[in-house]
């Protein structure tokens, strides 16, 4: 990867990890398919007017927004419900080793030794910063973190040639349009009572939406997007290994949390890991 990509690929960790901090409060007052619902409906409001009507990519911008926005969050928080949050982290992450082999299959992709090695020592990392799972008796909760992984993957990778063909802050944009009317649908069959979240909200949650949909969600994944149009997925997808520790680094310079050894520990095998994989090179075809 060129340098100028590597740091692009970055803002998604630092911009998602510092939105997820910052997103425990707001979700006192928003429900979750509300919130994410308002995140992409805003920023597709704002991003819209910028791009031209993609008409032969509609249909697979759609299929997309269903598969790695509606159902990736639909699946996602139904497992946060039944497991808790450090191993729903854990399980979430194993999107990187699915896309990596979902790109294999779709694009024959191959990662070198020196990209799995990191993959593998990058979630050693995740398992010291986070602590070992506590499954016992949460199976289905567990089966839907991983579902959601294997989508937002597939969603992913799948965004991969529409992001060549139009690029990344084009197909966020429509992305955006597709996904955050059916979270709010959502939002209004399993939540109920939505217009009075919006008059209870304070301001506080309503600077915090403004963060996710207005500079999280457009230069997060726009530069995301972006990135993963101009290279092989096994270089991109492992960043998203970094989220945890920037959510993490958040929580404790921002919210004063106290940081404890394995932190530290996990958070430097993590870097080490995902260091490995950033600046090898990249193979010639």
């Amino acid at each position: 990867m060129k340098f100028s990509d590597i740091l692009l690929a970055l803002c998604a960790p630092l911009l998602l990890g510092f939105g997820f901090a910052i997103a425990k409060p707001a979700m006192q007052q928003f429900p979750p398919f509300l919130l994410m619902g308002l995140r992409f409906t805003i920023a597709a409001l704002i991003l819209i007017w910028w791009f031209p009507i993609p008409k032969k990519l509609l249909k697979d911008l759609f299929i997309v927004s269903l598969i790695g926005g509606t159902l990736t969050y639909g699946l996602v928080y139904m497992g946060l419900d039944r497991v808790d949050a450090s191993s729903s982290i854990l399980l979430v992450h194993t999107e990187v080793p699915f896309g990596v082999i979902i790109a294999y299959f779709l694009f024959k992709e191959r990662p070198g030794i020196k990209n799995i090695l990191g993959i593998i020592i990058a979630f050693i990392g995740l398992f010291i910063l986070l602590g070992a799972p506590n499954l016992e008796g949460k199976f289905i909760g567990v089966l839907l973190l991983l579902f959601g992984a294997f989508t937002w993957s597939f969603g992913m990778v799948m965004a991969k040639p529409l992001s060549e063909k139009i690029g990344g802050f084009a197909v966020t944009a429509w992305v955006c349009i597709f996904t955050g009317p059916m979270l709010l649908l959502g939002s209004f069959i399993f939540d109920g009572n939505t217009i009075n979240y919006f008059l209870s909200a304070d301001s506080k949650g309503w600077l915090i939406v403004a963060y996710l949909s207005l500079i999280m969600q457009p230069l997060a994944y726009g530069t995301w997007y972006h990135v993963i149009g101009r290279n092989p997925i096994h270089k991109v997808m492992p960043v998203m290994l970094l989220l945890p520790l920037t959510g993490l680094s958040t929580a404790i310079f921002l919210l004063g949390e106290e940081p404890t050894k394995q932190v530290f520990i996990g958070g430097a095998i993590i870097l080490f890991g995902v260091g490995m994989i950033l600046f090898s090179k990249t193979k010639k075809k």
